[in-house]
């Protein structure tokens, strides 16, 4: 970071990566929310799927960290004291907390599918198009103004998806604790800001890590299990799979090792710190880019596909997954992560290989 008389800047190749980088996170924030629209427009009589929630935390994530990348610039070069202090931090913290949410999300999805007896293969429904909530005919029909407004009810959310809100919820306390601290800290007392900011990033790393052990655990032991399915198509939705698992595992890792032996996340406070030009672009691109952006345009494109039209899907005899619920029903659709009818099980079970 260099200083050009009395202003305070990033330099010309750190100025250069950070809007490649906050391009990027835009682009990938308008393609969610463009999707999450077509997704929509498709069919309005599906509210919250799977599907859908996906694509709102991976634009809301992007969307948060285009935003902090554009004021960071903005403080840089324009000297806002105030943005290394909770304000910065807050910016650099939320977007995280909904790309972990994200994830976490998946991996509570995994152990789902991992946990379904393996003689019943009927549960792999369609991953992008299984419901927010098990609706029966008769709920809909007397749907009030109320639930039309809040279509989404907490009790009949599945229990590791709860776990997911809730320690999601306790990220976000824990980050505005930490904003606090860091604001407490500023004036004349012991603590430091400078060190609660890098507990609270040493932690998000080790989370992090965490979550990409989880997710190649259960990834592994889903891509086994979906090997063993007689499926139409079963090898492109392993793949699907294996690249997400493989893919997570690396950028988490990437990502909690710059957070963890760097001080690149820190940038928020840019004042403090004179950083290799080089050296720092390159930490970037592997926070940000490898650690952020590539796994969630990994995400979207695995979930690329719309979902029926509503004029199809009304026509279809089949009863929708439930997005939590314990015991569900699947529903048969070619487009489905694991395919397999009552028929192909029967001959299956007959056949000699």
């Amino acid at each position: 970071m260099s200083e050009h008389g009395d202003s305070h800047c990033f330099s010309r190749t750190l100025f250069a990566v950070n809007v490649g980088v906050a391009l990027f996170h835009g682009v990938i924030a308008f393609l969610s929310f463009f999707q999450l629209l077509r997704i929509h427009m498709r069919n309005v009589q599906l509210h919250w799927t799977r599907q859908k929630v996906f694509h709102v935390l991976i634009g809301s994530s992007n969307l948060g960290y285009f935003i902090y990348s554009v004021l960071s610039l903005i403080a840089a070069c324009s000297g806002w004291t105030f943005w290394s202090h909770s304000c910065g931090f807050i910016f650099m913290a939320f977007p995280k907390i909904l790309f972990f949410a994200a994830f976490l999300l998946l991996l509570s999805f995994w152990v789902d599918l991992c946990h379904q007896p393996n003689d019943d293969y009927d549960y792999e429904g369609s991953f992008c198009e299984e419901g927010l909530l098990e609706k029966t005919s008769n709920e809909l029909a007397n749907i009030d103004n109320h639930r039309k407004c809040f279509p989404v009810r907490f009790s009949r959310v599945g229990n590791r998806q709860k776990i997911v809100i809730l320690v999601a919820m306790l990220s976000f306390i824990t980050m505005m604790a930490f904003a606090v601290i860091i604001w407490i800290g500023l004036g004349q007392n012991p603590i430091d800001s400078e060190v609660a900011v890098e507990v609270y990033l040493d932690l998000s790393a080790i989370v992090m890590l965490l979550l990409g052990g989880g997710l190649a655990c259960y990834g592994t032991l889903l891509y086994l299990k979906m090997s063993k399915v007689r499926a139409e198509k079963p090898s492109s939705e392993m793949w699907k799979v294996a690249g997400l698992t493989i893919v997570s595992v690396l950028c988490f890792t990437s990502s909690s090792c710059v957070e963890l032996l760097t001080d690149i996340p820190m940038l928020h406070d840019w004042h403090q710190y004179r950083l290799n030009d080089v050296y720092t672009s390159f930490l970037l691109i592997l926070y940000y880019f490898v650690g952020s952006s590539i796994p969630s345009a990994l995400v979207l494109w695995v979930m690329r596909e719309l979902p029926p039209a509503e004029s199809d899907s009304m026509q279809e005899e089949s009863s929708t997954i439930a997005f939590v619920a314990d015991s569900s029903v699947a529903i048969h659709h070619p487009q489905r992560w694991i395919t397999a009818t009552s028929m192909q099980n029967q001959a299956s079970r007959a056949s000699p290989i």
